[in-house]
Order: C-alpha cells, then sequence, then structure tokens
C-alpha cells in the first residue's frame, strides 16, 4: 500500500460522544397506559355497581317473599286469635279467655287481663252469656316481615239466660299482629 492511499473507514463522521446518543420514548406509549388505566377504572366501578344492584334486587325480592309470607300466616293467626278471644261460655270463660291471653302481647295482655276479670267473666257469669265467634273474611291493611295489620269480618251468635234464641251480630276488627319468633301474636284489638 502506498502512503498516499489511506484505509477509509465506513463513517468517517463517526464521533463518539455520550451526547450523541439518546433515546426519547415513543409519545403515545405514555398516552396508551393511562388510556389503560382510566378503562379498568370505569370496568371496576361498572363491577361494583352492577354487584351492588345484585345485592339491593336480591334483598328487595327476600323482603317481598317474607312479607308476602307474613301476610298469609298473620292473616290465619288473627282469624285464630279473634275467635278465641271474642268466644266464650259463661261456665268456662275464666279458663278460656285465659288461654285466649296466651295469645296476646305482653302490653295488651295485661289490659286484656284486666277487662276480662274485671267485666268480662263477671258479666258473663251473672247473664249466662254463651258468644260463638267466627271470622267470616279477612284482609290485611298493612305488612312487613314482621308486623302486620289485618282487618276481620267477625259474626258472633250471642245466647243468654234472658235471650235463648241465638242472636247473631256482625263486626269488623282491627287486629296488629306481631311476629314472636315462629309465633304471630296479637298487639292490639280494635273494633271498627
Amino acid at each position: 500500500m502506498s502512503e498516499d492511499t489511506k484505509p477509509e473507514l465506513p463513517y468517517s463522521g463517526y464521533v463518539e460522544s455520550e451526547s450523541a446518543v439518546s433515546v426519547d420514548p415513543p409519545a403515545t406509549s405514555t398516552k396508551s397506559g393511562a388510556l389503560g388505566t382510566i378503562l379498568a377504572a370505569v370496568a371496576a366501578v361498572v363491577v361494583i355497581a352492577l354487584a351492588v344492584a345484585v345485592v339491593i334486587l336480591g334483598k328487595g325480592y327476600l323482603d317481598d317473599r317474607a312479607t308476602e309470607q307474613a301476610r298469609t300466616d298473620a292473616v290465619a293467626a288473627a282469624s285464630d286469635q279473634a275467635a278465641a278471644m271474642l268466644s266464650y261460655d259463661y261456665n268456662e270463660v275464666d279458663q278460656q279467655l285465659a288461654a285466649a291471653a296466651d295469645g296476646l302481647t305482653g302490653d295488651f295482655r295485661e289490659e286484656y287481663t284486666k277487662l276480662v276479670e274485671g267485666t268480662i267473666a263477671p258479666g258473663a257469669k251473672e247473664k249466662k252469656l254463651t258468644v260463638q265467634a267466627t271470622v267470616q273474611a279477612g284482609s290485611v291493611v298493612s305488612a312487613t316481615p314482621d308486623d302486620v295489620v289485618v282487618l276481620l269480618f267477625v259474626n258472633q251468635i250471642t245466647t243468654s239466660a234472658d235471650v235463648p234464641d241465638a242472636a247473631t251480630t256482625g263486626s269488623r276488627v282491627r287486629m296488629e299482629m306481631h311476629k314472636d319468633g315462629d309465633r304471630w301474636l296479637t298487639g292490639r284489638l280494635t273494633p271498627v
């Protein structure tokens, strides 16, 4: 090789320098990462909202079923309780009405017992009254799973020493029923 010829470098303008090499990340990768985070957050909110809706609807369905069952059970219990409270024979009035008091709530039981002992039982024995009450129909006024107000249509057949022929009277009573464990108890009976 002659002195006039110098070897050619593949890139003669190549300068080794730290500042010559720079790598900028593409601008789109930051935007797509933020978009992915936003979409994930929106999806999480939608899933939580759906879960809450399912819980609310499920609870509402179960409450509706419990209320419907309460309506049926309370009307049956009120019918039985009204017949027990309003029916008696002068020979057994104390025992019959004491047994009926078992189906009442605490405060109402006390009121009913005072009424029976002070007025109903003595009057029934004195006049030799026999009263047979039958419930003809019942309807629900309002209901929740644990409290139901019932309207009953009651017929009473009454006989006495003074009037031995049976006299029939019709009446309506409003009964407040309260669930206590598995039993429905009467909290109030009001003639309407």
